[in-house]
This record gives C-alpha cells, sequence and structure tokens, in this order.
C-alpha cells in the first residue's frame, strides 16, 4: 500500500472525528431533551478538550487535524493509537484509493454555520440508527413543506373551483417522491 498524501491523510482524520462525533451524539442523545442537545458542540470539544470555536474550524476543514491533536483524540476517545490515521466504516478504502468526488460543487450542498451542521449531525444520527423511519419521515416532513399552497379564494359570483379529490392529492406525493433521488447505499 502507498504512503497517503497529506491531503488524504487530512480527510481520513476529519472523517474519523466526525465518527467520534457522531458516536458522542449517540451515546448522549439517547433520551436527551432540547437543551441538552443544544450543548453537544460545545461538550464534546470539552471531552477532547479543545476549544468549541477549534471544533467548529476543523469541521469546517479551515483547520486540519495534526499528529498531535489526533492521538489526544485517540486518547480521550478510548481509541487505540493510529485509529485516527485510518479509514473506518462500512464504506471505509484504503488511503491509496482516493474517494469519488461528486460532480456537484461541494460548497454548493455543504452547511453554511454551525447551526446547520448541528442540525445535519442531528439528522445523519437518526438516519443512521433507523434508517428506515427517518426516510419515511424526513419524506413526510418534506411533503408538508414542498406541497403546494391551498388555491386561493374565488371572487364572489365567480364558479367555485371543483376541489381536487383526496386520491389526487396523494397521487401528486406520490409523483413529488419519485421525483426525489433515492440515497445511495454505503458500498
Amino acid at each position: 500500500m502507498q504512503a497517503a498524501s497529506p491531503q488524504d491523510l487530512a480527510q481520513v482524520r476529519l472523517d474519523n472525528a466526525l465518527a467520534l462525533f457522531e458516536e458522542f451524539v449517540r451515546a448522549t442523545a439517547r433520551h436527551a431533551d432540547a437543551a441538552t442537545l443544544r450543548g453537544l458542540e460545545r461538550r464534546f470539544a470539552e471531552r477532547v478538550q479543545i476549544q468549541p470555536s477549534y471544533w467548529s474550524q476543523i469541521k469546517s476543514r479551515s483547520r486540519q487535524i495534526g499528529e498531535r491533536l489526533a492521538r489526544q483524540f485517540e486518547h480521550l476517545c478510548h481509541k487505540p493509537s493510529g485509529w485516527m490515521d485510518v479509514p473506518h466504516g462500512a464504506g471505509a478504502e484504503p488511503l491509496a484509493a482516493p474517494a469519488p468526488r461528486d460532480a456537484a460543487p461541494a460548497e454548493a450542498s455543504a452547511p453554511r454555520d454551525d447551526d446547520e451542521r448541528f442540525i445535519i449531525g442531528l439528522v445523519l444520527t437518526y438516519y443512521r440508527r433507523h434508517p428506515q423511519r427517518a426516510r419515511t419521515r424526513l419524506l413526510d416532513l418534506l411533503g408538508e413543506v414542498l406541497a403546494p399552497p391551498p388555491p386561493a379564494a374565488a371572487p364572489r359570483g365567480a364558479p367555485a373551483p371543483l376541489a381536487p379529490a383526496a386520491e389526487d392529492a396523494h397521487a401528486l406525493w406520490l409523483r413529488t417522491q419519485t421525483g426525489v433521488a433515492p440515497l445511495k447505499r454505503k458500498k
């Protein structure tokens, strides 16, 4: 196996740090209320003994995890030495084979701030724990938001528009769902 380039190693360490954060969220948020969830970013930073702002910079890729910090994460999260430098999970590939990149620019769908990163982290945690339930509930929520608004009231004296049957509304929602690309399964 070839030695990893610094950029590949930085990505592996970032992915592993995010995996550690997801573990922390799962362990902490089992029966958490909203107040508990709000402080998870800060509490994770405290656990790995860094400033919350530094953790935010790591997640936004404006800072990289160096050798010393990688060992600190491993030690404080009870992982073996070198754990941060090796890809983990079902889709893990060796460092010599770079992961394929999407054709779309990453900035377009990347979270813009800490609030968006927090929400995305929660949604991913929920999806990874209960994929089918999460998919169904998220599509239902999106259906509520994306459903067309009710037609405006007709002026007096104008013939009343025909109300769409419940079957038509359901068919419209099913057509909308088919327009949403399915999530790709991990390899």
